[in-house]
Parts: structure tokens; C-alpha cells; sequence
């Protein structure tokens, strides 16, 4: 498989990850033992990235990861690890960002109890604290680095302008970020700023949560999903419209004997060889399409004929409800 390099000049891990988001039921019910499938799965097809959160589940997806490393040692050289920290909750239960040195070492410190090492690869802060500098955040993050207790630093939903400030003061070696043909903000400087930078840009969601799939999550099934069910893209009369409009594209990858999963892989990969898509799945079959996607490499006929069925804009709703946006900044 493709490899990306992490940061400049740092490791290079597959040019597609595991979101391990889908380890704590986000997207439906599972189980350990089918997490642990999906990593299996992961050694065998070359897939070295994993990344996941504190706040999965309450550290459940964490848990997951650190049982598996624990019953297959040997499976902690094959993964580069990445985790977060940063969101947590007020006196009052509400969701709120924490930014200051002792929050984000704590956090990172039962992070790293619950995966079972010593070191991640990859710390990000999941969500800036607007009381604090980010300056004063990335040397916050720098001296975790210099502690030994993660490789490389990260931010999860920043401007450029903002990943300019940070990298000035320490090196960020990767930005999260939501990307797909129906997420293109990114390509408005994100793209283009980490590029110059040489971060990586991990996009998440980049089949756009099962609609750039051949089975796309039903009507039925999204009000029993706490995020989904208030996502505008998944609102009615979006949802309708959403389904109509992703059809062609369906319809063009059985054409190229692809799984419409895959494709969408295959186009994020060509948009740029600093861009690391890790999409979570709860299906090793699914996963394996997502696989195949990545071992793909697209013509520039096929991506106009891509771009031709689905445009810059053609979803319907937003990817974010006005309580969904507090915390990611927006920046054009």
C-alpha cells in the first residue's frame, strides 16, 4: 500500500487509516471482538494508522485498542497510534474545550493507561480552547514530546490560519479535518496551507458517514443515531435529495468495478500525497472496500467524470448542526 509520511520528515504510515470512532458505537452497536476483526484485518491489508479519542465512548474505543494490543504484542510495532484530548464537560455536564497544560497531560496520561503503552505516536488537541493562545497550546503539546509521552503533535479542526501560528512555534505534524466530495471546505487553504507546511491533513468522514457508499444508512436506522439524527445532511428533505444525487456515483463505480466506498477513498488519495483518509467502520467486508480503494489509483478522465456527477457544493445541508459547530473553527 501507498505510504504517507507523517509531518515533515517524520514516519510514514499507510496512506489509509483506521477510525476508530466506530469502536464505540457511533455509528451502531458492536462488540470488542469486532473491533479487534477490523484490526486484524487492517495488519493483514498493510494498514498501519490508527486513530481514536479519549472521548470515544468514554475511552471505550481506547479500551478496545489497548486490549488487542495487549492479547497481540507484536501488533504495537505494526500500528502508529494517534489519540486526542481537550474536550471535556463543565460542572453542569455541558460540552466544553480545556486546553490548559494539566488538562491535556491528564488526559493524554489515561489515554495512554487505556491503550496499554508508553507513548503514543500522535497527540492532537480534539478542539481548540478559544480562551488560550494556541502559541501557548503547541508548547504546551511540545513539552509533552519532550516527556516522552507522544512522538509528533496535532490539531483537530483549525483554521490555517491558525495551524500557521502553531507550526511557527512547534512542528504540527498532522491537522484533522472533515473531507470529501461532499466536505470540500478544506480546499479553500487547509489543503494548500498543510501542504506548504508539510502536515498532514487525516481527513475523517471521507465517505461523507455511509452516503458515498453502495449501502448508505437508511431513513429507518439514522433516528437511532444521537449525531446523525440531528446532522442537516441527514435531516428530510436533505436526506432524499442526498440519496438521489449520490446514486450516479454509485452507478459509476459499479462501472469501474469499484465499491462506491472505494471511490470515494481513491478521490481524496488524488487530491493530494499529504492527505491520510481514516474512515471507521464497524464491517470488515466494508472495510476491505475501503482497502481496495486505496490500492487504486484514478485517471485524470476518471476524476472529471467524478467532479461531473458530483460538483463543489452539490449537497444538500450542512455537515454540522448550530450545536455541532462549537468547537471547530470556521474559516471561509
Amino acid at each position: 500500500m501507498r505510504q504517507v509520511t507523517i509531518g515533515q520528515g517524520g514516519p510514514e504510515t499507510s496512506c489509509l487509516g483506521v477510525g476508530a470512532m466506530s469502536f464505540a458505537e457511533f455509528y451502531g452497536p458492536t462488540t470488542e471482538e469486532n473491533s479487534w476483526a477490523i484490526l486484524d484485518a487492517a495488519i493483514e491489508a498493510g494498514v498501519t494508522h490508527i486513530d481514536t479519542s479519549n472521548v470515544y465512548g468514554n475511552g471505550r474505543s481506547e479500551n478496545a485498542i489497548g486490549a488487542y494490543l495487549k492479547d497481540n504484542p507484536a501488533a504495537r510495532d505494526h500500528f502508529h497510534i494517534a489519540t486526542k484530548g481537550g474536550i471535556t464537560t463543565d460542572k453542569d455536564g455541558n460540552r466544553c474545550f480545556d486546553n490548559s497544560p494539566e488538562h491535556l497531560e491528564a488526559m493524554l496520561d489515561a489515554s495512554l493507561q487505556r491503550l496499554g503503552i508508553d507513548c503514543v505516536d500522535l497527540y492532537y488537541v480534539h478542539r481548540r480552547d478559544p480562551s488560550r493562545p494556541i502559541e501557548a497550546v503547541a508548547e504546551t503539546m511540545g513539552r509533552l514530546v519532550a516527556k516522552g509521552k507522544c512522538k509528533q503533535i496535532g490539531f483537530s479542526e483549525i483554521a490555517p490560519s491558525s495551524l500557521r501560528r502553531a507550526h511557527a512555534v512547534y512542528p504540527v505534524a498532522a491537522v484533522q479535518s472533515e473531507y470529501s466530495l461532499a466536505t470540500r471546505f478544506p480546499e479553500l487553504g487547509l489543503v494548500q496551507t498543510c501542504a506548504e507546511l508539510g502536515t498532514t491533513l487525516v481527513a475523517f468522514s471521507p465517505v461523507c458517514r455511509s452516503l458515498l457508499t453502495d449501502t448508505p444508512l437508511s431513513a429507518e436506522i439514522i433516528p437511532s443515531l444521537p449525531f446523525l439524527k440531528s446532522a442537516p445532511r441527514f435531516q428530510e428533505p436533505n436526506l432524499s435529495a442526498n440519496l438521489a444525487l449520490t446514486e450516479p456515483f454509485r452507478a459509476l463505480a459499479a462501472e469501474m468495478r469499484l465499491p462506491a466506498s472505494g471511490l470515494a477513498i481513491a478521490w481524496l488519495l488524488a487530491q493530494g500525497a499529504h492527505i491520510l483518509p481514516i474512515p471507521g467502520t464497524r464491517s470488515v467486508s466494508h472495510f476491505r472496500e475501503l482497502v481496495q480503494g486505496a490500492n487504486t489509483v484514478l485517471s485524470q478522465e476518471d476524476l472529471r467524470r467524478i467532479d461531473a456527477i458530483l460538483p463543489v457544493g452539490w449537497a444538500h445541508g450542512d455537515r454540522y448542526n448550530d450545536a455541532q459547530w462549537i468547537g471547530p473553527e470556521r474559516y471561509c
